[in-house]
C-alpha cells in the first residue's frame, strides 16, 4: 500500500485561512479530495492521511466527514485543544471515529520557543499518549530544544516530525538543523515525514541536487524503517506539482531495496498511524 501521509483539504475562507497570502495565489481556492484524486491514481497512491490546516474542532469534524464521502482518507490527524481541561472530553468524544489517528497544533506559528514543554501542554501529551493517539510536530528553530526535551520526557508518545522540521533549503544552511535531526533521531519514538521540501526551497529556481544534502542527512540519522513519504499538497504547488514532489525523493532512493521502498512509500505509515 502507498501512502501520501501528507494532505490537506479546505473551503478557502479568506479571514480563517488569511495565513494564504497574495504571492500563494495559487491555493487560494478550495482543495477536495475530487480534485487529487485522479492523481493519486496516475501516481499510484492508495490513500493518505489528511492533516489539520486550522485549529478548531470543527477541522476535525470537517475531516472527518470527508473520510466518510471519500475512501482514499485512510486517517485523519486532527486538531484538538491540548491546553483545555476538557481534554480528556474531547478525546473521548473524538475516540468515537477510527479514522482519527492522531493531532497536531500548528507549533511553527507560535512565538513562544518554550510552547511544548509548557505545563499544560505536556499534560495534553500525556493524555494523548493514554488515548493512544500519534502526535505531529510542526516547528521552527526557536523550537527544537523546546522539542527534543518534550520527547524525551515522553518516551511512550508516538511523535512525527512533519516536513523533515523545515530546513532552510533555499539558503542551504545546514549545521544548526542538522545537528537538531541527529539527536532527535535518538528517540526511537519518532518518525520522520519526508514532505514539504519544495516550499522550502527557492519556488521558482529549484534543482533535485538543492534537497540531496538534507535527504541524505534524514535517511542516515532515522534510518528507513521511521520514515515516510508526503506531498504536503495542496501546499505543494506553491513550488512543485505532485509528480515533482515525488522525483525529490525518488531520485534519492536509488540504494533501497524493494522492501525498503515498500516501507518508505506506505508500509512505515500504516505501521505509525495504525491505517487500515
Amino acid at each position: 500500500m502507498r501512502i501520501d501521509t501528507h494532505q490537506h483539504f479546505w473551503l478557502f475562507d479568506p479571514v480563517r485561512d488569511a495565513w494564504i497570502t497574495d504571492d500563494m495565489d495559487v491555493i487560494r481556492r478550495n482543495f477536495l479530495p475530487n480534485d487529487i484524486s485522479q492523481t493519486l491514481k496516475d501516481n499510484r497512491i492508495d490513500g493518505v492521511v489528511a492533516v489539520q490546516a486550522d485549529q478548531s474542532h470543527q477541522e476535525t469534524h470537517f475531516l472527518v466527514e470527508l473520510s466518510e464521502v471519500y475512501k482514499m482518507i485512510k486517517g485523519v490527524v486532527g486538531w484538538v485543544d491540548l491546553r483545555s481541561s476538557h481534554l480528556s472530553e474531547y478525546l473521548d468524544e473524538f475516540k468515537k471515529h477510527n479514522i482519527i489517528k492522531g493531532f497536531r497544533h500548528v507549533i511553527e506559528g507560535e512565538p513562544d520557543g518554550e510552547f511544548l514543554i509548557k505545563d499544560d501542554f505536556l499534560r495534553g501529551i500525556e493524555q494523548l499518549t493514554a488515548f493512544d493517539y500519534t502526535y505531529d510536530l510542526l516547528i521552527r528553530p526557536r523550537h527544537y530544544q523546546s522539542t527534543l526535551e518534550c520527547v524525551r520526557n515522553n518516551p511512550n508518545q508516538k511523535f512525527m516530525l512533519d516536513h523533515i522540521a523545515k530546513p532552510p533549503i533555499k539558503s542551504q544552511e545546514f549545521k544548526e538543523w542538522g545537528v537538531f535531526i541527529e539527536n532527535l533521531s535518538t528517540y526511537p519514538n519518532v518518525y520522520c515525514k519526508v514532505s514539504g521540501l519544495a516550499t522550502e526551497a527557492d519556488w521558482t529556481n529549484w534543482r533535485l541536487d538543492h534537497f540531496s544534502q538534507y535527504l541524505d542527512h534524514v535517511f542516515k540519522c532515522f534510518g528507513k524503517d521511521r520514515i515516510c513519504f508526503g506531498s504536503d499538497w495542496p501546499v505543494c504547488l506553491l513550488a512543485a506539482s505532485y509528480e515533482e514532489n515525488i522525483e525529490i525523493v525518488e531520485s534519492k532512493l536509488v540504494y533501497f531495496t524493494e522492501e525498503e521502498k515498500d516501507n518508505f512509500w506506505g508500509l512505515n505509515a500504516v505501521k505509525f498511524y495504525n491505517l487500515n
